[in-house]
Formats: structure tokens, C-alpha cells, sequence
């Protein structure tokens, strides 16, 4: 037992997790990626309803199991470092990859929504300084409106792809050709489901054996939970999104981030509240208000020129190791 709490085990554990990160990422983008052009559903809207969800497990499991626990004080940190790395961070670097095209569904409804909703956690949080069991049920109750809201949208889309696939069949173009040959239902699923479990697993290895580390050279419990823990838990989103970005899927990338923001929220913490009261303080109330401006500076972004290029992205990354530093010293 000793053996696996020693550091040079926690090194190899953190390595595992990393490789098992980035082929669960892989394998989990090309999954998502056949099914979407299978279903003739936008990847966009994949991105931000199967893919943020999977990607966002290790938040779920970390606050959950913390509720259960009765010490869920860093639940709200940890949502809110997850979704200042998400938007900073995960979009800067894929803006930096390759420019990040903004949908006009992406500009007028999801990023104003994630605002939204951010703006609700600080107001709900500030009341009582707390979010009790109605805040969570709240917060569930928005969640499945916004999966029906999804649903709602994906069937719209497919509707109109597939009548624009017959329409080009009928002009003489080739529908095989427009699909991309997407592979088999079972395969594409197995793929999804063995990246699902690398995901999870490499996440929970690389923030368990990060956080090990950092308190063997003896940092804070509290800096580890704000930074390792906020930052390990969504290295799925950033490593997922990467890949997306690599192999020419920007909008799963896109999706990915914003979807998974909103599932931090309205899901993770929505659950936990709901199982017991999640405490707030001064620290957290700046986080937020924080997660809020850097919000609206990257919906400026798109809203400006309709996607978000190599400088904006250089800049969003600097911002968040400006964060850095503030926390680190605070």
C-alpha cells in the first residue's frame, strides 16, 4: 500500500494519464465526429451535448463524490478554474492551432446563455452565501431545458441537411462523397465508449498523481484544488478540443468548451447543491465575477470578426497566466 503513495509511482501514474488522455481524446473526437456526419447532425452541436458531457465526467466525479463526502468547499473553485481554462486556455490554444470559425447559433444563443448562467451561479451564491438544495434543483431543471433546446435544434439541422443531401443527389453530386465516408454505428460507438473510460481514467490519474506531487514539494491543499485540480479535471476538454482542432473539427473544439462550461454548471454543481449546500466566499464571488468579464472579452471576440484568430487566442492564454499569478499570490 505504501508503495502506491510514494512519489516515484505517482510519477508514472501521472504519465499513464497523460498518454491515456490523449488516445481516449483521439479516439472519442473520431467517434463523435463518424456519428455526427452519420446522423447528419452539425459536429458543432455533438461538440456541445455528447462530447462536453463526456469531457466533463472528471468535474462530475469530483464534485459528487465531494458532496457525498460532506466537503464539497472547493466545488464552486473547481467549476470556475475549469471554465476560466476552458474558455482561456482550451479555445486560445485551438485559436492558435487553427482559427476558430463562430457560428451564428454560437454567437447569438451559447455564449450568451454560458454568460447567463454564469451571472445566475454569482447572484444565487451571493443569497446566503451559498448554493443550497433549491439553487441545484434550479440549476438541473435549466439543464434539461437546454438539452431539449439541443435536441430541438440537432433534429432542425438534420432535417435541413438531409434535404440538402437529396437536393445534391438529384443535381448529380455525390452523397457518399458529401458524408466522408463515416464508419460503422458499432464502431463509432466502441470508439466513443473506450475514449469515454481513457478520459476518465487519465484524468483521474493525472490530477491524482499532479496533486500527490505538489504536496510532497509542499503547496497548499487549497492552491492545489484551485489550480492542479481545476486544471487536471479538464485537461479532457483541452486535449480533446486539441485534437478536434488537429484533424480539421473546429466546431467540436468550439462546442466542446462552451458545451462543457454549461454542463459545469447547470450539471456538476446543479448535482452537488442538490445533495448538499456548497459554501461561498469572498474568493469565490471574485473567481466568478473574473469567469463573467473573460466571458464577454471572448464573446467580443466573436462577435467582431466571427471567429477567434492566432492573436486573440495568443492573448486569451495570457490572460490566464495572468489569473495565475493573481491566485498564486493572493
Amino acid at each position: 500500500m505504501q508503495f502506491f503513495e510514494t512519489l516515484p509511482f505517482q510519477i508514472v501514474l501521472l504519465l499513464v494519464g497523460f498518454v491515456l488522455l490523449i488516445k481516449g481524446a483521439d479516439w472519442f473526437v473520431e467517434g463523435s465526429s463518424s456519428i455526427a456526419k452519420r446522423l447528419m447532425v452539425p459536429t458543432i452541436i455533438i461538440g456541445m451535448t455528447i462530447v462536453a458531457m463526456g469531457t466533463s465526467l472528471p468535474e462530475a466525479a469530483v464534485s459528487v463524490r465531494a458532496s457525498f463526502a460532506g466537503n464539497n468547499e472547493l466545488a464552486v473553485s473547481n467549476v470556475t478554474g475549469s471554465n476560466l481554462f476552458n474558455l482561456l486556455v482550451v479555445i486560445g490554444l485551438c485559436a492558435v492551432l487553427n482559427n476558430v470559425p463562430i457560428k451564428r447559433d454560437t454567437e447569438k444563443k451559447d455564449i450568451p446563455f454560458s454568460i447567463g448562467i454564469t451571472a445566475i451561479m454569482l447572484v444565487l451564491g451571493i443569497i446566503g452565501m451559498a448554493l443550497g438544495h433549491v439553487d441545484g434543483l434550479i440549476f438541473i431543471a435549466i439543464f434539461i431545458f437546454y438539452l431539449l433546446r439541443m435536441i430541438t435544434t440537432a433534429m432542425n439541422k438534420r432535417s435541413e441537411e438531409t434535404d440538402g443531401a437529396l437536393k445534391e443527389k438529384r443535381e448529380g453530386a455525390s452523397l457518399q462523397a458529401a458524408l466522408v465516408a463515416p464508419k460503422p454505428v458499432w464502431q463509432s460507438v466502441l470508439l466513443i465508449g473506450i475514449g469515454i473510460v481513457g478520459i476518465i481514467l487519465g484524468g483521474t490519474w493525472v490530477v491524482n498523481g499532479a496533486s500527490a506531487i505538489a504536496l510532497a514539494f509542499g503547496l497548499s491543499q487549497n492552491l492545489v484544488g484551485l489550480t492542479i485540480v481545476a486544471i487536471g479535471t479538464s485537461l479532457p476538454e483541452l486535449v480533446t478540443s486539441l485534437v478536434a482542432a488537429k484533424k480539421g473539427e473546429v466546431d467540436l473544439a468550439m462546442g466542446n468548451a462552451i458545451g462543457s462550461n454549461i454542463f459545469n454548471i447547470l450539471f456538476v454543481l446543479g448535482i452537488a447543491a442538490s445533495i448538499s449546500p456548497v459554501g461561498f466566499d469572498m474568493e469565490n464571488i471574485i473567481d466568478i465575477s473574473i469567469l463573467i468579464v473573460v466571458s464577454l472579452i471572448v464573446w467580443a471576440f466573436a462577435k467582431t470578426g466571427k471567429k477567434i484568430g492566432r492573436k486573440e487566442g495568443l492573448l486569451m492564454i495570457a490572460i490566464y497566466a495572468a489569473y495565475m499569478v493573481y491566485i498564486c499570490l493572493r
